[in-house]
């Protein structure tokens, strides 16, 4: 499979379409969204609907989570990887679905074609086409992180995609031989950059982060673009939590199959809005055999 890219590594090997597990992750408390570090200049609403789609409407997931973008600012997502990953990977394929084209410039090198291809399969769309949809640009070290930002930048803006996304952009930057003055005065290039960029095009940006991530890229809500929205991530046994600061929406989204009911079903009050993880199914042509 292939994907348009500006900085390409060899093409990577076949890998499982889910995410390893990694070690337990109780779920992130709610200081993580109020802590004196992070001061997101949450933007006022949209006054307008998006004329492009995002995301399609099926499944539940993606109208809530298309609610929380805007044109010209940033929505992030923070978060353990085991967390934040496979729902980012599912709104790669959803992107696909609803005939957008997705900007990337990848931080971390976490990137996995064959995932993201199969999960587009499993909506319908040809894992070519999915990947297609995704223009890459990713650095290796923390100095061509500062040089593609500007490059990738420039290619926006002479092809505007639906959708811009930087995944974990501070990861190059913990290298301990950076001395601390030039690694924040490098950070605080990359985000006056997506500022500019979100500004100049008016289109959606996402940034994902990890749970230390403020910390890292502190001048990301300082001099960085205004922010649509903060959703933190948390994961744990069997449930996948996610959790808005705008107007404090939440949902868990759980394994169960299609029509089975949990007792949020049957009345209460709850606190949270509860979606089944309801990825269709791909249709083959092979026909079961009963006996």
């Amino acid at each position: 499979m292939m994907v348009d890219a500006l900085l390409t590594e060899p093409e990577l090997a076949p890998e499982d379409l889910f995410l390893p597990e990694e070690s337990p992750v109780r779920p992130e408390p709610r200081a993580s969204l109020s802590a004196a570090s992070v001061r997101p200049r949450l933007a006022p609403r949209a006054r307008r609907p998006r004329a492009t789609p995002l995301l399609p409407p099926e499944p539940a997931l993606f109208p809530w989570l298309e609610r929380r973008f805007a044109p010209g600012e940033a929505t992030v997502w923070t978060g353990p990887t085991n967390a934040v990953e496979p729902v980012l990977e599912l709104l790669y394929a959803g992107n696909a679905l609803a005939r957008g084209r997705i900007s990337l410039l990848e931080g971390a090198n976490r990137f996995h074609p064959y995932r993201i291809g199969e999960l587009g399969r499993a909506f319908g769309v040809d894992a070519t086409e999915t990947l297609g949809r995704i223009r890459l640009a990713r650095a290796f070290t923390a100095y061509q992180m500062v040089a593609l930002v500007d490059g990738w930048a420039r290619e926006v803006r002479r092809r505007p995609p639906t959708l811009l996304v930087g995944h974990d952009l501070p990861a190059l930057f913990g290298d301990a031989e950076i001395p601390d003055d030039e690694r924040f005065a490098l950070l605080g290039h990359v985000a006056r950059t997506l500022a500019t960029l979100a500004r100049e095009v008016r289109r959606p940006l996402l940034l994902t982060l990890p749970p230390d991530g403020f910390a890292r890229f502190r001048s990301l809500a300082d001099e960085g673009p205004p922010w649509a929205d903060l959703i933190s991530f948390a994961r744990g046994p069997g449930t996948l939590r996610l959790r808005a600061l705008r107007d404090d929406a939440r949902v868990a989204l759980v394994p169960r199959p299609p029509g089975q009911t949990g007792i949020e079903q049957f009345g209460g009050e709850f606190a949270e809005e509860v979606m089944t993880w309801d990825v269709p199914p791909r249709p083959t042509a092979r026909r079961s055999r009963r006996g």
